[in-house]
Formats: C-alpha cells, sequence, structure tokens
C-alpha cells in the first residue's frame, strides 16, 4: 500500500512540481491584482482567468503526456486538454492531469505500433499528422466525455455538502469539502453553495459561519507547514512561499499540488477542516460575507463588529495545527524526510564501500526497463558509467533493460531509476522527480553497479559467461573509430603536470585536429572548476560544459598516459586523461570500449606499457 501511495505520488509530483513556479506566478497575480486583491487593478487583473483556465491545465496536461511519451505526448495532450477546458466554466485542473498522462499513452502506443513501419522519408510527416489527429480525437472525446463526467462530479459533491448542512452535521462536510478542494473545486463548492446559504444566514442574522467553511487557510497552512519540516526536495524549499501567498494572499490553489504529490495527506487537510468547522461552530463564528480571496486578513476584515474575532481565530488555528499534527508523521511515512533520507544514503554509501550492503529499490524489479546514468554534461562520464552498469546486468540476465546516458538536466521522462554522482543528487531529483536515485562515488568501478544489478536480478542466477551489452552507440556509418581517435592525438609517456596543463594539452590536441574551435579549451577548464572529471581507476576524462558544445565541429577524443601519475586535486591521482568532444553518438562507441577494456586498475597499469598505434587499436575495436 505504501509503495502505490508513493508511486502515485511521484507521478502526480511529476506533473505539478515543474509548473509549481507558474502556480506561484498565478497566485500572485490574483492575489494583489482582482477586485478583491490588495493592490487592484483592473487590467492587470485581466491575466487571472486566462493563467488559471488555460495557461495551467495546458502546462499540467503537457507534462503529463510528456513523462508517458516525451514531447509528442506532450503536445498531443495539450491538444487533448482543450477539450476538456471548453467545456467548462470552472479551471480544469483535475482533467488535465487526466487527459494529459492519458493522450501521452494514446501516442506511446501508436508510436510503438508503427515502429519500423514507416517508410524512409516519410517519418516527419507520420509524426506531425499522427500527433494532430490522435491530440484531436483525444480532444473532441474530452469534450464529449470527460468534461461532462468531471461537471457531474461537481454537481455530485455539492449535493452531498447539501446533505450535510441540511442534517446540521457541519463538521462532516470537510469529509467533502477538503478533497473537492484539492481537485480544484473548490470555487464551485463555495461560490455555488456556501454563498448563497451565508447570504440568507446573513439577512437572518447578521452573520454565516457558511463564509468560513471553504475559505478556511487554516488546513492548508497545516499542510504546507509539514512540509517546512518534513517535506524534501523542490516542495520543501518552495513551501514557505507557498504559505505566504496561501495565507496572507488567499489563493488556497498553491497548496493542492502539495496535498496531490502525497494524497495521503488528504486525511490531514480533512480532520484539520473539520477541527475549524467544529470550533467555529461551537463559538457562534461567522463573517458578515464571503471573503475572496480566502486569506486571513481579508477573513478578519469581515468579522461582524459585534465581536466573533476569537473564535474566527480559534478556527483558523485549531484548523492548522491538527492539519500540521496529523500531516506531519504522514510524511515521514508515505514521503521520504530530507535529513532522514539524506543521513540514509550516506550511510549506505558508507556501509556498501566496507561490506557491500545492497542498495535500496523500491520498485518491483520485473518492472523496470529504463535506466539512465546522468552525469553533468552527459558527453563523456555518464556514457562510460552507463556501459559498466549494462554490463553488470547483462551478467545477471537483464539485458532487458535499457541503460541509457544523459545529461543531469535533460534526464528522459521515461527514466525509472537514475544513476548519478553523489554531488548530482538534488539536480537528479529536480529534474526526474518520478524516478529513484541511486548516487555513486566512482564511474568507473562503483560498488553500487554490481548491488542494483543484484537487486534487479530478482535473485536470478548470473550466467557462465557474461554478455556484454553497450550502451545506445551510433550506426556504423557515422563516423569511423580512427577518424575520432587520430593516432597523433596520443600521448604516452606523459610526464606529471598540474591538471590545468594537462586538460589544456588535452583540448589543443582537439584544436590542432580541426575538431573544436579554440573557445572549448576555456569550457574544458570551467567544468573541471565546477564538477572534477576523474572518473576512477585513474582514468580523467575532461570536457566541456553544455555551452562548449557550440564550440565542437565534430566528434574527436585525445589521450595522454602518464605512468608516474598526476594529481588530479582532491578527486586523487590519475594516469590516462581522455580529452572528448562529442557530437550527436559518433563518439561512444570508443568510450563504451574504454569503459569495457579499463574496467580495473590493473588493466589502466597495462596500457602505459602500449605505443600511440597500440592503443588506438585498443580503444578501437573489439
Amino acid at each position: 500500500m505504501k509503495e502505490k501511495v508513493q508511486s502515485l505520488g511521484r507521478f502526480l509530483s511529476a506533473m505539478i512540481m515543474p509548473n509549481i513556479g507558474a502556480f506561484i506566478a498565478w497566485g500572485l497575480i490574483a492575489a494583489l491584482f482582482i477586485e478583491t486583491g490588495w493592490l487592484p487593478n483592473e487590467q492587470l487583473a485581466m491575466l487571472n482567468e486566462p493563467m488559471s483556465h488555460y495557461l495551467l491545465p495546458l502546462l499540467i496536461g503537457y507534462t503529463g503526456g510528456k513523462l508517458v511519451d516525451d514531447v509528442r505526448g506532450g503536445v498531443a495532450a495539450s491538444i487533448a486538454v482543450m477539450g476538456v477546458i471548453v467545456s467548462n466554466e470552472n479551471p480544469q485542473f483535475l482533467g488535465a492531469m487526466i487527459v494529459g498522462p492519458l493522450t501521452g499513452y494514446v501516442m506511446k502506443v501508436f508510436d510503438g505500433a508503427i515502429k519500423g513501419h514507416v517508410k524512409a522519408g516519410f517519418e516527419m510527416l507520420v509524426d506531425n499528422f499522427s500527433v494532430g489527429i490522435l491530440g484531436g480525437i483525444m480532444a473532441i472525446l474530452s469534450f464529449y466525455f470527460f468534461g461532462p463526467v468531471l461537471n457531474g462530479l461537481t454537481n455530485a459533491m455539492a449535493a452531498g455538502v447539501q446533505f450535510f448542512v441540511d442534517h446540521n452535521i457541519l463538521p462532516l462536510a470537510s469529509i467533502i469539502v477538503e478533497p473537492a478542494k484539492v481537485l480544484f473545486l473548490n470555487n464551485a463548492i463555495n461560490h455555488g453553495i456556501f454563498t448563497p446559504l451565508g447570504l440568507q444566514q446573513v439577512d437572518e442574522v447578521g452573520k454565516s459561519i457558511f463564509f468560513l467553511i471553504e475559505a478556511n487557510p487554516g488546513p492548508g497552512l497545516g499542510i504546507l507547514i509539514a512540509y517546512c519540516i518534513a517535506g524534501k526536495g523542490q516542495a520543501r524549499e518552495t513551501a514557505p512561499a507557498a504559505i505566504i501567498i496561501e495565507f496572507f494572499g488567499g489563493i488556497h490553489e498553491i497548496f493542492f499540488p502539495y496535498v496531490l504529490m502525497n494524497p495521503v495527506l488528504i486525511i490531514a487537510q480533512i480532520l484539520g477542516g473539520m477541527t475549524g468547522v467544529f470550533i467555529e461552530s461551537i463559538t457562534g463564528a461567522g463573517l458578515v460575507g464571503p471573503a475572496s480571496p480566502g486569506s486571513f486578513l481579508a477573513i478578519m476584515a469581515l468579522v461582524p463588529r459585534g465581536g466573533g474575532a476569537i473564535g474566527v481565530i480559534l478556527g483558523i488555528f485549531g484548523a492548522a495545527i491538527v492539519s500540521a499534527v496529523v500531516a506531519t508523521p504522514l510524511l515521514k511515512i508515505f514521503g521520504k524526510d530530507e535529513d532522514i533520507e539524506a543521513a540514509q544514503a550516506q550511510m549506505a554509501d558508507m556501509k556498501s564501500a566496507s561490506k557491500g550492503q545492497p542498495v535500496s529499490v523500491s520498485s518491483n524489479p520485473a518492472d523496470i526497463k529504463n535506466i539512465v546514468f546522468a552525469c553533468d554534461a552527459g558527453m563523456g562520464s555518464s556514457a562510460m558509467g552507463a556501459t559498466v552498469l549494462a554490463n553488470e546486468l547483462a551478467s545477471v540476465g537483464r539485458d532487458d533493460i535499457t541503460v541509457e546516458h544523459a545529461s543531469v538536466s535533460s534526464i528522459p521522462s521515461n527514466a525509472q531509476i537514475v544513476v548519478t554522482h553523489q554531488d548530482l543528487k538534488e539536480r537528479a531529483e529536480h529534474s526526474a522527480p518520478q524516478a529513484e536515485i541511486v548516487t555513486i562515488t566512482n564511474f568507473m568501478n562503483a560498488p553500487e553497479y554490481k548491488e542494483l544489478a543484484q537487486q534487479l536480478s530478482g535473485n536470478a542466477p548470473a550466467p557462465a559467461a557474461p554478455a556484454q551489452q553497450e550502451t545506445k552507440k551510433a550506426p556504423a556509418d557515422t563516423a569511423k573509430n580512427d577518424e575520432i581517435l587520430l593516432v597523433k592525438n596520443i600521448k604516452t609517456n606523459v610526464k606529471p603536470a598540474p591538471k590545468e596543463t594537462l586538460i589544456r594539452n588535452a583540448g589543443q590536441m582537439l584544436v590542432d585536429s580541426g575538431y573544436v574551435n579554440p573557445d572549448y579549451i576555456d569550457g574544458m577548464i570551467a567544468r573541471e572548476e565546477t564538477f572534477e572529471t576523474n572518473i576512477g581507476n585513474g582514468i580523467a576524462i575532461p570536457h566541456g560544459t553544455d555551452e562548449a558544445k557550440a564550440a565542437v565541429k565534430k566528434s574527436g577524443i585525445s589521450v595522454q598516459t602518464i605512468p608516474e601519475t598526476a594529481n588530479w586535486g582532491e578527486s586523487g591521482p590519475i594516469k590516462i586523461v581522455i580529452g572528448i568532444a562529442g557530437v550527436g553518438n559518433d563518439h561512444l562507441d570508443i568510450l563504451a570500449r574504454i569503459a569495457t577494456k579499463l574496467a580495473t586498475e590493473a588493466a589502466v597499469d597495462e596500457l602505459m606499457d602500449k605505443s600511440p598505434e597500440e592503443i588506438q587499436t585498443f580503444f578501437t575495436t573489439d
């Protein structure tokens, strides 16, 4: 059960969190500039409705589709989400979260069905028309089916709330009101039910509790406080800003994504809401009009002149306290506390280095099909590390797993597990919130490779002769290996020198051979300043930053062997410096061979006695 909740939370989080900045922008604009905001501005207020009705649902839908079928799925999902948007008056965040991934899945099934059946030259035509046609079909289906279904859901919730009102068991209304809020049906519930009832009650007794039920910012405040205490990653970092917008700005929608990424928190939200309504009921609290936006300040401004402020305040903060107290342990159990996770990761690294304790893989091993090895630029160390990991997986019979390499900032959306250096963990979590993260400290000879492979093997015995598997590489006709690694770019018996000197020498060989522009060398130095390229086993692979890729003309590699070893800073001594400039996948064939043939320090030592010609042959042939 816990794993299912976490899995659902990760997927919802992956749809919502990349767009949290857009939610914050919308929240600020609404809180400041709408008619009841703090700085009313008729012109700027015109941004509010298009952002909530179109921008946010389209962003969520695109992200959901992209998670399933990359950019094609995202574009088709955006088209489909328009059907839900147009069919309803209320903002369709929920519709986007359903239709987006569903459309992405439809595109993925279609792409799999036509793979290998499209004639050469017709790929772009088929790609563009399939997105347009399938996206359009899903938009029509969304208009006629999903839109009415969601509208029916709104009406059903409204009827449920009316039942609690009619039977004088108002605190129990939170059982429906709070989930309805998270599904972005809050305005329909508030203005469709509570405002008419509240206005009638004001005429009778001068105030109404109905104006406090949905507008109470307490439950949301408690959820966000819990994230500040027990959250992790981007959610924890953005929670303080969300508190200000939710509590003082009155834009409750800002906290809904935080519940969606951990759906079990709806329990805390409901209990907080019930607490608030109960306190307000027994204290006789009420407002003289609807609070819109539902901020603490706006609510207090609508307290009757005759008193009742104490009951309103107790109702708000009582709800917040209960919500926070319940949500914090739920986050620690069903989510993951950031400090605990960091400590556990550090302990796991220490144990695995000394005792070979396995890394943790919470998913069913049989379901794992896509692993991404991520490094800073995605050019060198990730490609080599992916090769080593793929070989380990093949040795335990899991050659059905695809191992790709990528930049840590551009991890593919289909990644189920991401392997990366421990210093890149936070960036990997941000780039791939849907994936499990496995950290390493040594790209070439990390014990985590064998541990992860064993975890994913299902305890199946390893084959007698381990198979060799390489990561994605270019077709044979894209470039000849001996053109990428020239004999003249292999320097043997190089004397130890400062790291920067060795990097500049590696880069200058690439420049002299026409592989890169001179600016690329500065990019290699800049890369080293932010992330050392010593990948283990005495091998360093300096290469440029992402920005420096513009200086690469064609793929090329340079090699320096240093028998007496050279100091590579904090990461330790090295014996081989491999300068890399890559365009596309041309250079991956050689890097895969290097990773395979230099998998041990003994293999590196044997290379010290080889001539340039022998090294070229060693690296460019099987």
